[in-house]
């Protein structure tokens, strides 16, 4: 599995659940939710998300088009 792989598959997981937790327990979860949109869009607008750190530390390598293109 590449890091970015990774990083949509987690990101997909906590959208999931927090809007499960926001039907079954409180609709204060949705805050995790947006926290977790806004990281997206933050990450995609300045190609910096601290998850990336942490499953490079897991060993997740770089997917290889990226490593290809120099990025």
């Amino acid at each position: 599995m590449s890091v970015e792989r990774g990083l949509r598959l987690i990101a997909g997981v906590m959208v999931l659940v927090s809007v499960g937790l926001a039907v079954w327990a409180s609709p204060y979860w949705l805050g995790l939710t947006a926290f977790v949109g806004l990281n997206l869009l933050q990450s995609g607008l300045t190609d910096w998300c601290p998850m990336v750190w942490g499953l490079k530390r897991l060993g997740l390598k770089p997917c290889r088009a990226a490593v290809d293109a120099g990025v």
